[in-house]
Formats: C-alpha cells, sequence, structure tokens
C-alpha cells in the first residue's frame, strides 16, 4: 500500500518483535515501541536492546519509522540507570523518543541531542502555549491530552508549529490523561511507572462495615458492576475530520494487545487513509471497515472527547468485559505459506478443526470471504482431525480466495452464533 509523504502518519503499536512485524506488515507508517524499563506498559513483552536494535533495521529496511517510549516519571532513585539507558538509545538511534517527565526530557536534549524528542500524552498537552513551551524546549512531536475536542486540537495546530499526534482507537483510560493512581492504592503497583493492574476493569460493590462478606452491587446486571470501565475509541467513520484537524498522526492504542487486534486495526485505518488521500472530495466511509473492527475483541466503541459530546465518555456499563456470544470470531493462525490456492501452511495460534470456517486478514483491500476447512494435515502431511496451538499445519479449504494471500496474513474462525 502506497505511504507517499504527503500522508497522515499511521502509528501502530508494537510490544515485541512479532507485532512490530505485523504493523509493518499490515501498513504501519511508524510503530512506537518500549525497551524492558522506562515504559508506560513494562507487562506487553517489550524490547531486548539487541531486540530494538534488529527491530530498528527492519523498520528502516521497510521505509517504516520507530519511536521509542520513555514516558514513566521517574524517581531519584531511577536517574543514573535512566542516563545510561538514553545513551545506549542515542547509539541505536530510533527516529524519536517519547517522553513526559521534564526531567527526563531535559536528560534527552542534554545526552542525545541529535534524536528528536515527542511529548506524551501523559504531559497532558492541553493548550497551544504548553504546545509553544514544549517546542521552544526542542520538541518535535507532542501526543495532545486525551481530553481535548477536535475543535481545541485544531487551534494548538494553528497557533503552535509542532506535529500533532492523537489516538485514532484503541482503549481508553478513565483517569486524567492516563495518569491513574488506583493501582498504586490497590496493589501497590504504579501505573505512571509501567505497572497497572488495570483497577478500572475491575469489579466493585459495596460493604457494610458490620456485614462482611455481603455485597451490594453499586450497579448492578447479570455480570457484576463496574464504575470506572471507559470504553473503546473508534474514529474510523472520522477520519477526514482528524485530517482537518491538523492532526500529523493517528496513533492506535494497544502494545498489549494481540498481532490479530493489531492487524485487523492497522489495515483498516490503512485502507481508509490510502483511500482519503487518493480522492478527498469523493472520499465515503466504507461500512465493511466498521464490520471489520466489530469482530476483534473490544468495548463498545465510542469517539472519546472529539466532538464535546459526554455521552461518548460516560463510564461502560453495557459492554463491560469480553463477552464471546458479542465477538464471533476467533485469531486461529499466522499463513508461513501459501501452498497452492486453498491450500496453506499455517503457524496455529488457537485450536483449528476440519469444519471450521475460518477468513483471512489480509492487507489486500476487500471483505474477507469465508471459507470452510475440509482438510487438516500435520507438520508431516498426515491426516489430523484437529491442530492444536503453537503446531504448523497444513489447511485444504473448500475453494481459494479471489485474489492469493501472502506470507504474515493472518487467518481467523468464524464460530457459530448458536
Amino acid at each position: 500500500m502506497n505511504r507517499g509523504p504527503e500522508r497522515i502518519e499511521l502509528l501502530a503499536p508494537a510490544g515485541n518483535l512479532e507485532k512490530l512485524e505485523t504493523a509493518i506488515h499490515f501498513g504501519a507508517d511508524a510503530v512506537y515501541l518500549a525497551g524492558k524499563t522506562f515504559s508506560l506498559r513494562n507487562f506487553s513483552g517489550n524490547f531486548t536492546l539487541e531486540e530494538m536494535e534488529a527491530g530498528i533495521t527492519l523498520a528502516r529496511r521497510h521505509g517504516v519509522k520507530v519511536y521509542v517510549t520513555c514516558n514513566i516519571y521517574s524517581r531519584n532513585s531511577d536517574q543514573e540507570a535512566l542516563t545510561a539507558y538514553l545513551r545506549e538509545l542515542g547509539r541505536i538511534g530510533p527516529d524519536a523518543v517519547i517522553i513526559s517527565d521534564p526531567g527526563i526530557f531535559t536528560a534527552a536534549r542534554e545526552l542525545i541531542p541529535r534524536t528528536p524528542v515527542h511529548i506524551s500524552t501523559q504531559a497532558n498537552t492541553t493548550n497551544y502555549r504548553t504546545a509553544r513551551f514544549w517546542r521552544q524546549m526542542g520538541a518535535r512531536r507532542i501526543n495532545a491530552a486525551r481530553e481535548l475536542s477536535l475543535a481545541e486540537i485544531r487551534e494548538i495546530a494553528d497557533r503552535c508549529p509542532v506535529d500533532i499526534e492523537a489516538f485514532a482507537h484503541g482503549a481508553m483510560c478513565i483517569s486524567y490523561s492516563g495518569r491513574c493512581l488506583l493501582s498504586s492504592f490497590m496493589a501497590g503497583r504504579d501505573s505512571n511507572r509501567g505497572l497497572c493492574c488495570h483497577p478500572c476493569r475491575f469489579r466493585y460493590a459495596v460493604v457494610e462495615e458490620k456485614r462482611p462478606g455481603l455485597y451490594y452491587p453499586v450497579i448492578e446486571d447479570d455480570r457484576g458492576s463496574y464504575i470506572f470501565n471507559a470504553r473503546d475509541l473508534c474514529m474510523i467513520e472520522h477520519i477526514p475530520e482528524m485530517i482537518a484537524a491538523g492532526i500529523a498522526s493517528l496513533k492506535i492504542e494497544g502494545r498489549m494487545k494481540g498481532i490479530h487486534y493489531l492487524g485487523s486495526v492497522v489495515r483498516v485505518y490503512r485502507e481508509a487513509i490510502d483511500s482519503y488521500f487518493k480522492d478527498p472530495e469523493s472520499y465515503a466511509m466504507k461500512p465493511e471497515w466498521v464490520d471489520e473492527l466489530a469482530k476483534i475483541s473490544h468495548r463498545r466503541y465510542c469517539t472519546g472527547f472529539y466532538f464535546g459530546d459526554p455521552e461518548q465518555t460516560r463510564p461502560d456499563y453495557e459492554d463491560c468485559l469480553y463477552r464471546p456470544e458479542s465477538h464471533p470470531y476467533r485469531f486461529a493462525g499466522k499463513i508461513l505459506e501459501e501452498i497452492s490456492p486453498g491450500r496453506l501452511r499455517v503457524n496455529v495460534r488457537n485450536k483449528i478443526e476440519v469444519g471450521d470456517t475460518i477468513e483471512l486478514v489480509s492487507t489486500r483491500s476487500g471483505p474477507p470471504v469465508p471459507r470452510k476447512i475440509t482438510t487438516l494435515l500435520d507438520a508431516g502431511g498426515a491426516p489430523i482431525p484437529h491442530a492444536q496451538p503453537n503446531t504448523t499445519a497444513v489447511l485444504v479449504l473448500d475453494g481459494p480466495w479471489a485474489s492469493s494471500c501472502d506470507p504474515d496474513d493472518l487467518i481467523r474462525i468464524r464460530l457459530s452464533r448458536s
């Protein structure tokens, strides 16, 4: 897919090397990733310095930029290790470092002055004067606070010569610009240092002092009580509005999500962006893009704060948990090779059985076409009734797809709705 220089950047998460490869394969212009420390997603796998070097080399081979997050709020005890880490980043040479702490920002400008710095959403840049401050300090880009409307972002873009990055898709934190303290209080894990235990997803109830063990739901339904649960952001129907707001980079949340989520979301936004720039005057949102994003695990979608609608930012009491009946698709595996039309060698990630109906998640445009598995073969070529995770299998389908598929394309199983 074409990534002309005039196009708005599509920025994807890369929680590990495989996710980086997936983001590149499905059309990301840039990825953001982290080392093993000093990031707000310490449980996403992340990269050793050696893996980071390999990832940057791979990305540059494909014309994709790499931004490294170093966006914790640091303590005194972190400073010596941070200095060493920043120097290593300067040696490795990512396209930018993402920072929120002014102290880390100052250290980065002193220690690695040739490496551009982007300001994290954690720094909650909410106005053009703050954007000007960061620009005058040497920042190349700001990730706008999630609380801003598109009109406010447009004003920042008009009044400050700095690139603006904004989230277009993914989970939203219930706390201001993501700076939550619940995890620190409830589990002793500081979310502002990458250790969040996600207490906004917990179930909550009221317990009366003299009645221990008797729980009263705060808001009751048949699944529990969720008083902090935010919806997921989805701006696929509003790509032109985000571009018109002066945003330079559309960011996808999800370094802890799997490659099915990543591939599906990047594919849809890539196709939408390319469709817009191909012919802005005739651009129209395709319903199949909405359908595709509904096939990944998600909470109820919203447009966040972008249009000033308070209903879009209310806690989600309707779809608080992942429920199989509302997400009738399961990631099945990654294609290693198309042996012949309708015959695929697959790295299996979830159990696959003869008779399953699968869909292809491909870089090629158009809605996916379902196909049924008629035969399964193990790595030695022997017929098997099912294939287990972490094995290699050959899938024989009841017919080929309209176009061929590529290595690193993904397949998912369409589950029965009964």
